[in-house]
């Protein structure tokens, strides 16, 4: 039997507003098996969905893992919709989906189905309850610098108020981000008047709506959240009876409020009327024209017909630009270089699984990669976790590398935390230790996931609290599996088996590992998904919170 084909589809479902989304969304929406996204976004098209859909709901920083779960469950034949609020092209979730199928070598000719369906972006949402804000030449910057370093998202910024574009800010402020938008504001005032018109959009079409006119030099004065979208208008937007308006430069062509217009309106669009624009038959445009030969034809009688003389060849728009700035400056225009894209590159370095010290070369070297713009944070697991603004990732870890440190990968992955050891003086399982590392560490998992390990019986580095514990006792291990430990209902790993050989103890974390990886859901930590399965491993689920009762906490869990 040939097993059903897979799909995948990337969703925009436009603001919230089951009216703003398109016919098409709520067709893939319903005849997908499978519906994939942020809890928040999933909650607001729960009336499309039915009971016999599966839904996974992640949190905020869950990405990466929903887009490899939606290709996962394509190849195993179901229909699977990836949901983004807005448009799934604009900072939603296409981009992320491509990128995991071109990790995995997919195409379109023999690999999975996949359709992008387009939904209302919130600069056109937010744009349509303030007036007409975004008539002109416009553009969408985010400010979250999560995955943009800050000095990036300053030059886009200032080329945007340079260029007078109207600018939609998404993603202007977080509870621990605060300072972006106060920054974003500074910039924008060496430019733009503080009397420019801004609008403030929160949630837009959804039931928590709320809408705020203001201008640049007051915005900062009002609620601003990740909800918020920002729009703040060019110089020539202006505010009328509660509106803002950016006019598309009509007047330029005809006086709005004239009864008789200068142009005939068969003469508007002819090409003596806009010279500097292109012609749509040889894509050139004219150099020389006079505005009295405008003037001429318009005097004439409707009949006759003024023939406007090229005293000039004719040059392309391109030519006419290069022309106009060497006049401007004086010397021949440059060609634009395209710039490398700097990136946050995240890892964590440790001097080892046993060792802890660190030697004064391993400090320098940290230093020097991290420089003046990269942070590094020491951890309680004994590693430093570093944020570098780069264009060569590879340079840094070879550096690194190069003074002998152990470097894992950052996220959703499995790190082996091992004691010190007693400085090294209980050296029986510190082989075993190392080759768990090598084997496992840094593996991609739907949660991270913290193997503990200790070498000996008093278990002080509390090995016995993590998702998997590992206890050197009398030769042997001693395996702990599914601690919670953080929370009210937290809780030590359940204990599974004592007296492990050691060269049974690794198979068998191996083992219990692939299985997770393979059949979690994205963001299930593995005591969740323990207690989901009932067995994991060959090992059964105990419930060890079942005789005792807690009250639920206001905040959850």
């Amino acid at each position: 039997m040939t097993q059903k084909k897979g799909k995948l589809l990337v969703v925009g479902f436009g603001p919230g507003d089951f009216k703003h989304i398109t016919a098409r969304a709520v067709e893939a929406l319903k005849e997908s098996d499978l519906i994939i996204g942020y809890k928040t976004y999933v909650d607001l098209i729960q009336d499309i969905l039915t009971p016999e859909q599966e839904i996974i709901g992640t949190g905020m920083t869950e990405e990466v893992a929903r887009a490899q779960e939606a290709y996962k469950k394509a190849l195993e034949g179901y229909t699977v919709a990836v949901i983004s609020s807005g448009d799934s092209g604009v900072y939603g979730m296409a981009g992320l989906v491509y990128e995991v199928l071109v990790e995995k070598g997919w195409t379109e000719a023999d690999g999975i189905e996949v359709e992008v369906v387009p939904g209302i972006s919130a600069i056109n949402s937010c744009a349509s309850l303030l007036g007409a804000p975004v008539m002109h030449d416009s553009c969408t910057i985010s400010l979250s610098d999560h995955l943009t370093p800050w000095n990036l998202i300053e030059k886009r910024i200032e080329a945007a108020a340079m260029a007078d574009f109207v600018i939609a800010l998404y993603n202007p402020k977080s509870g621990r981000r605060t300072r972006q938008i106060v920054e974003a504001q500074r910039i924008l005032l060496e430019y733009r008047s503080p009397d420019t018109p801004v609008g403030l959009v929160k949630s837009a079409y959804r039931e928590n709506q709320n809408i705020v006119m203001t201008n640049l030099a007051d915005m900062l004065n009002h609620d601003i959240g990740m909800l918020t979208t920002v729009v703040i208008g060019n110089s020539s937007s202006f505010y009328y009876d509660n509106k803002i308006i950016t006019p598309r430069g009509y007047q330029r062509k005809y006086t709005l409020g004239d009864e008789k217009q200068p142009l005939k309106p068969h003469q508007r669009l002819k090409k003596e009327a806009e010279p500097w624009a292109l012609d749509q038959e040889t894509g050139e445009a004219s150099l020389d024209y006079s505005n009295k030969d405008l003037m001429r034809e318009s005097e004439a009688a409707p009949h006759q017909s003024v023939k406007v003389e090229q005293q000039a060849p004719k040059k392309s728009a391109l030519e006419m630009a290069s022309a106009a700035l060497a006049m401007v400056t004086g010397t021949a225009p440059k060609k634009l270089v395209q710039q490398q894209m700097t990136s946050i590159f995240e890892l964590a370095v440790s001097p080892g699984v046993a060792n802890k010290f660190f030697t004064p070369q391993q400090m320098t070297t940290l230093a020097e990669v991290v420089g003046e713009k990269g942070t590094m944070e020491y951890t309680p697991d004994h590693q430093i976790i570093l944020k570098i603004p780069t264009t060569d990732p590879q340079a840094i870890t070879d550096k690194l590398s190069a003074v002998d440190f152990y470097l894992e990968p950052v996220g959703d992955v499995l790190r082996v935390k091992a004691c010190d050891f007693c400085y090294g003086e209980k050296t029986e399982s510190i082989p075993v230790a190392n080759e768990l590392y090598d084997k496992l560490a840094g593996t991609t998992l739907p949660k991270e996931l913290n193997i503990g390990f200790n070498g000996c019986g008093m278990a002080c580095y509390k090995a016995t609290f993590e998702d998997i514990g590992i206890v050197y006792r009398k030769g042997k291990f001693d395996l702990f599996i599914g601690a919670k430990p953080v929370g009210r209902t937290g809780h030590a790993g359940q204990p599974v088996l004592e007296g492990i050989p050691a060269d049974q103890i690794i198979p068998m974390v191996e083992e219990i590992v692939q299985e997770y990886k393979a059949n979690a859901h994205p963001n299930e930590r593995l005591f969740k998904y323990f207690r989901r399965v009932k067995e994991i491993g060959g090992f059964s689920f105990i419930d060890m919170m079942s005789k005792i009762k807690v009250e639920p906490a206001p905040c959850g869990d």
